[in-house]
């Protein structure tokens, strides 16, 4: 007679071969759910060309679904009519994180999270645990990295990667979890860490770091995706002799800044990525690096298979307000101003959205999306700044936005059918001091910082910008303290999913912004929702504090 618990092991193998055993997109996610296990292959193999499909419909197979960060899911069997039925299928919970970040990637009905430093494949029919790889988490970091977030992995062929804390890039099976390989990408500064996912170009692993605030160099670097064999590296911070280096005397540029700690998208007809980058440090003091301060506060257009510049546009030259540009540059092509055009679209950290032609990084227009705004009177012609000289003193200066930005890291998401931007602004003013620091290694490198103004209200609103008029369509305020970190994402179902400010769960009528659907999670939402399909039948799913929940029709 077979021991029980020996036979309990060997079933739990099985179901976890079937589950894997999906090759490519190609196959068919209903046939392995209802196949013996015996019967099905055990890969997956997610190729190049996978990674092109747009919108995603079935799969979510990177950070924002597809190439071009628009966030829009082609799936609408959940809809305006029936969201109301909407419910939750399954909770996962997270044992090592209590602020979950995460976008969830789906592939032929497999899920691939992460919490911390771990990444777990889960079935995303009912949640339930296959495999999770560990690696420790690490001591001693600072700032943004020392709270070990992590937002996800990139999945190519049959390989998982993923960052973690301290900047190591991991490779690992998606059939088992194993560990492939593991590269320390920037070990040569303590101030280094990173949060962000990867992303997969062709036969590259793209990566970037955190630590913008803590004086180090920005740089993007590209991975071979099977030896983890570096490739090439631009340096957001521009070496003496180099380009733009008069913003940074003597060896400052060590310590400039310019992260990179969010995904960029990527256009393949034009073969160029698009990466934001961070302020330039120290954050709030600008007589030590006079100028614009190249690249910080950009969007770089870069070729992905050597690195080079092709183009870059500055939001906010010469910083001083901590206006990061990481904001997700969505790539929509659509008559604009009376022409056919390949549009980039940003959302910044400034309060402006941009508009700018993709090919050659032309300015076309930009919109202010809130109200309180003193930095700047607007942009001029050329897309830059009119500055009101407002800055940061020693005794406090009141400034808008805040800290934290207009908006943020969380997903804005773009609808093909109302050609309409969704993202997620705050409403905040504070007073920002000044303090003339020296860099230390293990310390951060602000110069200072910035304070809460008594009776100040803080308030986050979903904003909806019309790329047809150019203006904003509708707002929807939100109740809450305007801490949260909610995405975005909408569906052809003409739905606008987000986590809002409250704790809740919350679809609204993409074209009116009417809410229809909400459920309260009980935790703070610091994620941007995602939606996938097994065997016809759709889910959406969204991570809130330590838990990620996945939802669909009765």
């Amino acid at each position: 007679m077979q021991n029980l618990s020996s036979w309990k092991h060997a079933r739990c193998k099985a179901v976890g071969a079937a589950l894997l055993g999906v090759v490519g997109f190609g196959s068919s996610a209903a046939q392995a759910w209802n196949d013996p296990p015996s019967t099905i292959a055990t890969t997956i193999d997610v190729r190049s060309e996978d990674l092109l499909v747009r919108p995603p419909v079935g799969n979510w197979p990177s950070y924002n679904g597809d190439y071009s960060g628009r966030r829009y899911s082609g799936l609408s069997e959940i809809n305006a009519d029936n969201v109301a039925k909407l419910r939750a299928e399954w909770v996962f919970h997270a044992h090592n994180s209590r602020r979950l970040e995460v976008t969830p990637v789906v592939v032929n009905g497999m899920m691939f999270v992460t919490d911390a430093n771990d990444a777990a494949a889960l079935d995303a029919r009912t949640g339930r645990l296959v495999w999770r790889h560990s690696w420790p988490i690490s001591e001693g970091l600072i700032d943004d990295a020392a709270g070990h977030i992590n937002r996800g992995v990139a999945v190519w062929r049959n390989r998982v990667y993923m960052e973690t804390d301290n900047a190591h890039l991991l490779c690992m099976d998606a059939r088992s979890g194993n560990l492939i390989w593991d590269v320390a990408y920037a070990n040569w500064n303590k101030n280094y860490g990173a949060t962000s996912a990867p992303l997969v170009v062709k036969d590259k692993v793209l990566v970037g770091t955190s630590g913008g605030d803590d004086g180090v160099r920005g740089f993007v670097a590209a991975y071979d995706a099977i030896t983890g064999k570096l490739a090439w590296r631009f340096w957001t911070i521009p070496a003496p002799g180099e380009f733009g280096s008069e913003s940074w005397p003597g060896k400052l540029y060590l310590h400039g800044g310019g992260t990179t700690w969010m995904p960029g998208t990527y256009d393949p007809e034009l073969d160029t990525i698009y990466w934001g980058t961070s302020n330039p440090a120290p954050d709030f003091e600008g007589e030590v690096r006079p100028g614009d301060d190249l690249y910080t506060d950009c969007v770089l257009a870069l070729d992905p298979d050597t690195g080079k510049l092709k183009w870059y546009f500055q939001f906010t030259p010469h910083d001083l307000f901590d206006y990061d540009a990481v904001e997700t540059p969505l790539l929509i092509d659509a008559v604009y101003q009376g022409a056919p055009r390949k549009l980039l679209v940003q959302a910044n950290r400034n309060g402006f959205v941009y508009v700018l032609d993709r090919t050659t990084g032309k300015f076309l227009s930009a919109t202010r999306f809130v109200e309180n705004l003193n930095w700047a009177k607007g942009i001029d012609a050329a897309g830059r700044p009119i500055v009101t000289g407002t800055k940061p003193t020693a005794a406090g200066t009141r400034l808008c936005p805040g800290f934290a930005g207009a908006t943020n890291w969380f997903a804005p998401s773009y609808d093909e059918s109302t050609h309409t931007v969704y993202v997620i602004a705050l409403e905040e003013c504070e007073a920002y001091y000044f303090k003339s620091e020296v860099f230390q290694e293990g310390h951060g490198y602000y110069s200072t910082g910035v304070k809460h103004i008594p009776g100040e209200i803080s308030q986050k609103v979903l904003v909806a910008y019309s790329l047809d008029t150019g203006s904003i369509a509708w707002k929807c305020p939100q109740a809450g303290a305007g801490r949260s970190s909610g995405g975005t994402m909408a569906t052809a179902g003409g739905l606008v999913f987000f986590g809002d400010d409250a704790g809740s769960f919350e679809a609204v009528e993409a074209r009116s912004g009417k809410p229809l659907w909400h459920l309260n999670m009980g935790q703070s939402i610091s994620a941007s929702p995602m939606s996938y399909a097994i065997a016809g039948k759709q889910f959406v799913a969204i991570a809130a504090g330590s838990d990620v929940f996945s939802f669909t029709l009765p």
